[in-house]
């Protein structure tokens, strides 16, 4: 940690966040480029409607183009592998701050990962506090916003988020209502038009009382994901396809992640396989790389079925 805190406060930096960016990657980098400046954000792959409204809440500047020649130092936070990054790339010696499940793919950088936290926000809270910083109230809420998005609403959140979200709150005096508030926002037209084709266009397969189904379209993957889980699902795959390259997100209800399925586990491997790049949480993940979506979720509903098969005769009797 030590070692990490002294790499950050020294030089101009550029943070990047994962492809499709979250509330928790965004909201981690900008409490790191605003607690060691000077720092630029960027986002190669975009961010999703949370990470914008968190954007558009705090006017939090975010940029596309990376050159990393620009800078002394490069910072990757919230990204399981370097594919999550297209088009851009890293140089060797950079650091990674995560929580995803290690998966070797950061050989060659300063790697700080706590797979044990729910949030990454949580890990750049623990940076700033022992580098005996100041957190202002906007740095405050960008943490919150991400514990908050990235356990599901506290619904994947254990004890020790819980801890961290209440201090921030006493200390900067924030109401629960306000980090709520940021990324509460009507479900728009497009949105609902892409739920409810992905829904059409679901098959789903079934083993005893398990069920897992796949979809596709052209976005808001883990919103179709969400509402299959809704429908009856226990784990649910979507995918969409640009050009050569795929993009699949997974998710699966606590109670199965509770049973030992792990949707980050099942998407390393598959990437292992297929050489493209997949990890994440128990019961949230997702996978990228160059190849056909259909013939990949194919894949994902094989390996989690021949997981549940393992659960059943794990059960049986003997």
């Amino acid at each position: 940690m030590r070692e990490l805190i002294d790499i950050l406060q020294v030089g101009r930096k550029a943070i990047l966040v994962h492809s499709n960016a979250d509330p928790d990657a965004l909201g981690s980098a900008y409490a790191l480029a605003t607690t060691f400046p000077e720092a630029d954000i960027y986002a190669p792959g975009g961010l999703d409607r949370s990470g914008k409204a968190l954007q558009a809440f705090l006017g939090i500047e975010v940029l596309e183009n990376y050159e990393p020649d620009a800078y002394e130092l490069t910072v990757v936070v919230d990204t399981s592998s370097p594919e999550q990054l297209h088009p851009a790339k890293v140089p060797p010696g950079s650091v990674v701050i995560d929580h995803h499940r290690p998966n070797g793919k950061w050989e060659g950088m300063m790697y700080h990962c706590d797979d044990t936290r729910s949030s990454c926000a949580e890990i750049v809270l623990d940076i700033i506090e022992a580098a005996g910083r100041r957190i202002d109230r906007e740095v405050a809420m960008a943490l919150m916003v991400g514990m908050l998005t990235d356990s599901g609403h506290f619904q994947y959140g254990n004890a020790a988020l819980m801890h961290r979200f209440a201090s921030l709150m006493e200390a900067h005096g924030i109401a629960a209502d306000e980090v709520m508030g940021v990324t509460r926002a009507q479900t728009g037209m497009s949105e609902k038009a892409a739920i409810l084709k992905g829904v059409s266009r679901s098959r789903f397969d079934r083993l005893g009382r398990y069920i897992v189904a796949v979809s596709y379209g052209s976005s808001y993957e883990s919103s179709i994901c969400r509402a299959l889980l809704n429908c009856g699902a226990d784990v649910a795959y979507v995918g969409s396809q640009r050009d050569e390259r795929f993009r699949i997100s997974a998710r699966c209800s606590q109670d199965i992640v509770r049973e030992g399925l792990h949707l980050g586990q099942i998407l390393d491997e598959l990437g292992g396989e297929t050489s493209t790049e997949g990890g994440g949480h128990g019961g949230a993940a997702g996978m990228t790389g160059t190849g056909d979506v259909e013939a990949m979720l194919h894949m994902c509903m094989k390996k989690t079925m021949s997981r549940f098969r393992e659960f059943r005769d794990r059960s049986a009797p003997q």
